[in-house]
């Protein structure tokens, strides 16, 4: 089991243009995190294996606790102000929850060919 850390760790696909953009958004909201490119990341450290880290969006808890995807983005934003808190809990919501998720590998599946 990976090692307890001050903060928890976003962890993303380096590679992906869109994924990258995104990221970039997301730290302007400020979320209490890190950020790391899964290729950079010392993925078994984080609990994490390369295949896991490539096919989404990661978030691994100060406790080592990982949220995958969609629960990911919820996290992320449960980090940052007041109304992005609300908008996490939000896509957690029952019935929210299934749709955001379905979005959220409809997006992950077509990453590379989003426009920037």
């Amino acid at each position: 089991m990976p090692g307890r850390r001050e903060r928890p760790v976003l962890v993303y696909d380096g590679d992906c243009a869109f994924c990258a953009k995104c990221v970039r958004a997301a730290e302007r909201i400020g979320p209490d995190a890190e950020t790391v490119a899964f290729q950079r990341a010392d993925l078994g450290a984080l609990g994490l294996t390369e295949e896991r880290a490539a096919a989404a969006l990661q978030w691994v808890e100060a406790d080592g606790t990982v949220r995958s995807g969609h629960e990911a983005v919820a996290a992320l934003l449960g980090t940052a102000g007041p109304a992005w808190r609300a908008a996490g809990r939000a896509l957690l919501l029952p019935g929210v929850s299934w749709i955001a998720a379905r979005a959220y590998r409809l997006v992950a599946e077509n990453r590379h060919r989003l426009p920037l």
